[in-house]
């Protein structure tokens, strides 16, 4: 009887962030590798789907919405743009848009004229290719709690620690006092009025999501995050030489990644070499640097096994981009209906495995009414909902 016994539960806790990065890293660079709208779509879907299964009722993790609105803009300027500039790209016009004359100086560049349906399904592609990564990189946003990553942030770093909580912070903040506003109007009974938009909503939400990152850096500073002890000059200038040339390196290594037309030894070998020596420069600059963490963020199983989905992933269509680019970017010309490869269908629904290797994430089970006090909602509940998985880890796990 005892083999039948259902399985206990996974406990719920808080996934290290630094796996949900670099998964959603994979996820961005498969669909760097890809101009497949067919594939591009299975991408989105997955990261979709990752989302909604393991995402936090944290209101800084209910943004997820204003990325897929971000991305949609994307593809429709794209598209625009292409038909009011270069619309004709091919012998299937669509339609004819009044042509501006220019003059001989800006010989090269056409406003208006006919528009090609091989123009524009180029700008599509390109467009949804863009949009994929930006989600991605929301998804990231939305299930890693971006504070958290800040404690995870090699000593070296101090210096742009702040800079980086900030920019971090901004627009999970941006969505979450987008909300707040939204709701306390709502309350006031200001729903549809369209007088006063920009002062009324713009502004506070601006301001809201700005003061937050503000204050967080703030606090950072206030308990001495980056505290250094003695070193001397010739050792820190020796170690910011190794620091900074090993971020360029993956900076460029990143690049070549991305761009399937750059050499060869300008992706993996330059970011492997780039990484090498940033850690080399991490480990030195750290040495000097006195710092603790309370109740640290663990890398466990689970936190393996999503990094090595999404890395997986990034590699699959790295590889099969570099093998065959024309499995992976459907011809215009001639025109041809997309289809999907099988090794890289499989490979991007890899992707999806997170949300059952991960475990449950931790709920609050905060109502999002009751932030809805004022227009900026300064009341405290940010904080309370970030101390709450540190207060209540040691009952659940």
């Amino acid at each position: 009887m005892s083999a039948f016994a259902p399985s206990a539960p996974r406990l719920p806790r808080d996934l290290h962030p630094g796996a949900w990065w670099l998964w959603a890293l994979g996820m961005a660079t498969a669909a760097s590798r890809t101009t497949n709208p067919l594939l591009l779509a299975i991408i989105v879907a997955v990261v979709a789907l990752v989302v909604s299964a393991r995402r936090s009722d944290a209101p800084w993790a209910q943004g997820f919405t204003a990325y897929l609105v971000v991305g949609l803009v994307i593809i429709a300027i794209r598209v625009v743009f292409r038909m009011l500039f270069d619309g004709q790209h091919g012998e299937h016009v669509l339609f004819t848009l009044p042509e501006i004359p220019l003059s001989e100086a800006a010989a090269g560049i056409r406003i208006g004229g006919p528009v090609s349906l091989e123009g524009v399904l180029a700008a599509f592609y390109d467009g949804l290719r863009l949009a994929t990564m930006i989600i991605c990189m929301g998804a990231a946003n939305v299930l890693a709690n971006p504070k958290r990553l800040l404690k995870s942030v090699p000593s070296a770093l101090f210096e742009v620690g702040s800079a980086i909580t900030v920019a971090l912070t901004v627009a999970p903040q941006l969505a979450e006092s987008a909300q707040r506003v939204a709701r306390a109007r709502k309350l006031r009974g200001e729903v549809g009025r369209r007088t006063r938009w920009f002062r009324q909503v713009a502004i506070p939400v601006l301001t809201d999501a700005l003061d937050r990152s503000l204050l967080l850096a703030a606090a950072m500073d206030s308990r001495g995050y980056g505290r250094t002890a003695g070193a001397s000059h010739a050792s820190r200038r020796w170690t910011a030489a190794l620091v900074v040339g090993g971020l360029l390196g993956v900076c460029v290594g990143t690049y070549g990644l991305l761009d399937a037309t750059t050499p060869r030894v300008l992706g993996l070998p330059m970011l492997l070499t780039g990484l090498a020596v940033a850690t080399v420069g991490f480990a030195a600059s750290g040495s000097r640097i006195g710092r603790s963490r309370y109740r640290p963020d663990p890398w466990r199983a689970p936190e393996w096994g999503v990094a090595a989905t999404g890395l997986a992933v990034g590699g699959l269509l790295y590889v099969t981009s570099s093998v065959d680019p024309t499995l992976l970017n459907p011809s215009l010309q001639p025109l041809q209906w997309p289809e999907l490869p099988p090794l890289a269908t499989v490979a991007v629904l890899l992707g999806a495995l997170p949300s059952v290797i991960a475990p449950p994430p931790v709920r609050m089970g905060i109502d999002q009414d009751d932030t809805a006090l004022n227009d900026t909602g300064h009341d405290g509940s940010d904080e309370a909902t970030d101390r709450a998985p540190d207060l209540r880890g040691p009952v659940l796990r």
